[in-house]
């Protein structure tokens, strides 16, 4: 289990804040993964969550939270920061400079349902840097750590910081800038492996997460430092954490698609093992409740709209399944997406091979 301040999370898995993925309706169904079941030599290990089974998610964070458009509770900002009751525990990612703004943000946060608050010093995009917000904070650390202390103040739930190795190779902060962020307060370091320069290519520097921590450790040992980059496989989870000392994983674009991936990573680390695969019919299944958690939350429109725009990502976890890609973008409401979707569901537990929407329709005409 992993300790973030006074909260305790059931595992050490950690969902990134992706702008325009991981709202609300993507977090409820990451969340509604089961554990996989222990095995009786297994029982009461590290991450065993004492329902006998190996837990999924530890803790998921909200969308980048712009604190202006936040304060302002514009419709775009509030979808981006939509919480409920399910959906904890949860932190709300703020971006900015100005540490009176980010403030007042985070005690919104805080009334509004945020377990913890997360200042981004990490987000590469040009829009979040120029404001000077982001990782270009790396290239200002004193006013990184004023930010973080202004927050920590500000509200009584634990603040954490989300980082890079730095802005470029000669500056890196690895070394210098984390201790200090702890020092200010924050209960928790998230470091991306890459530079801001590095964007997200090539591969993540485990040596580069390996040295965030010896700084970390050196001076704060009970505050975790997770690592983020790169994981798309409960094998490249256990190799960072086995690699780098840190104390949990965070997963961002390798959970595209795949939101069981959390189930796999938490039984992986917990005895040396992959869990038996997911079954197909219940990765169907996911794609079938984030349609329906979409046309709960924003209307039956919406929810069609989006997971055509999201089928890509799932697609590629449910193969063999013949023209899923184009069968999906023929469907038009939300009767035809349910209709393709139970379809499917039904001969993937047969066995078989499931129907494309056309010939789904002429077999219902």
């Amino acid at each position: 289990m992993l300790r973030v301040g006074p909260l305790t999370l059931k595992t050490n898995g950690l969902l990134a804040p992706v702008a325009g993925y991981f709202d609300l309706a993507n977090r409820l169904v990451t969340r509604g993964v089961p554990g996989v079941p222990c095995r009786p030599q297994h029982l009461g290990g590290p991450h065993d969550i004492g329902d006998g089974t190996y837990g999924a998610l530890g803790l998921a964070f909200t969308e980048l939270l712009c604190p202006h458009s936040l304060l302002k509770e514009s419709d775009k900002a509030m979808w981006r920061a939509a919480t409920s009751p399910e959906d904890l525990p949860v932190g709300m990612q703020l971006y900015g400079s100005d540490p009176v703004t980010l403030a007042d943000a985070a005690r919104w946060a805080q009334d509004h349902g945020a377990t913890v608050i997360d200042i981004n010093m990490g987000c590469p995009v040009d829009k979040v840097t120029k404001k000077h917000g982001g990782s270009k904070l790396l290239c200002e650390p004193d006013h990184a750590v004023t930010l973080t202390r202004a927050v920590v103040q500000a509200v009584n739930v634990p603040v954490t910081t989300k980082i890079r190795l730095g802005w470029d190779d000669d500056q890196i902060i690895a070394h210098t800038l984390p201790p200090k962020l702890c020092d200010a307060g924050s209960s928790m370091v998230t470091v991306h492996g890459r530079t801001t320069a590095m964007k997200f290519k090539p591969s993540v520097r485990l040596e580069g997460i390996a040295a965030v921590v010896e700084a970390v450790k050196a001076k704060h040992p009970d505050i975790p430092v997770i690592g983020n980059g790169d994981i798309t496989t409960p094998d490249d989870a256990a190799k960072m954490i086995d690699v780098t000392g840190c104390d949990g994983i965070m997963v961002a674009r390798g959970a595209f698609g795949q939101p069981w991936l959390f189930r796999d990573i938490a039984y992986r680390l917990a005895t040396g093992d992959n869990p038996p695969p997911y079954p197909r019919a219940d990765r169907a299944r996911c794609v079938l409740q984030h349609f329906e958690n979409l046309a709960r939350l924003r209307g039956e429109p919406n929810a069609v709209r989006t997971m055509k725009t999201r089928i890509s990502k799932y697609s590629a976890h449910l193969q063999p399944w013949p023209g899923l890609r184009r069968s999906a973008q023929t469907l038009t409401c939300a009767a035809s997406f349910r209709d393709f979707w139970h379809a499917g569901i039904e001969a993937l537990e047969r066995g078989e091979s499931p129907p494309g929407a056309e010939n789904l329709a002429a077999s219902q005409a």
